[in-house]
């Protein structure tokens, strides 16, 4: 399926998902999107680490909400993050980065107030601003144990930041140099 269809079926299903307010009714999204999973050949495996980091949230935001609302309402609310964190890592997970980029940038073409090309600039700089981003921490943390240095925050915030403006002035010179504007 081309990268703008999916991104609008995402689009549309997340929305129709947000609408649903009876438990079978969203377990039978659940288990549509969970059908797709396998439809897709996502291993279990990937598929759990695409939706796992929500169930820590759940595991504090499903008692929280059964106790202020009503078991009924957590158990919506639990389906409905759920389906949609899993419709979400289906489509990163069928989508190339690219692909993605292309796709905002062809639904945002038509909008007249929309530069639909620094749109997908900042987009592509924020995907890869998480992995430059950890790759900092990383070598700060690296570098800190081969000093022995202390456990402070200090001692990890500092480089973490400079180093994390030093990165940014390169990639505002580098832009600069090609032509994008200040």
């Amino acid at each position: 399926m081309p990268a703008v269809a999916k991104l609008l079926t995402l689009i549309v299903t997340v929305t129709v998902v947000a609408f649903l307010r009876s438990p079978e009714a969203l377990g039978i999204a659940l288990a549509v999107t969970t059908l797709l999973f396998v439809v897709a050949g996502i291993p279990p495996r990937l598929a759990l680490r695409a939706v796992g980091p929500v169930f820590w949230v759940l595991l504090i935001a499903v008692p929280l909400n059964g106790w202020l609302v009503g078991w009924d309402s957590a158990v919506i609310m639990a389906l409905r993050v759920v389906t949609v964190v899993a419709l979400a890592g289906l489509f990163t997970l069928t989508t190339t980065v690219s692909a993605v980029l292309g796709a905002v940038e062809t639904l945002l073409r038509p909008l007249p107030r929309v530069d639909a090309d620094r749109v997908g600039l900042l987009l592509a700089l924020t995907i890869r601003a998480i992995p430059l981003l950890s790759e900092i921490v990383g070598s700060v943390f690296e570098a800190r144990r081969a000093r022995g240095v202390d456990r402070s925050l200090r001692a990890i915030a500092v480089p973490v930041i400079v180093r994390s403006l030093q990165s940014a002035d390169e990639l505002g010179d580098a832009l600069i140099a090609r032509g994008v504007d200040d």
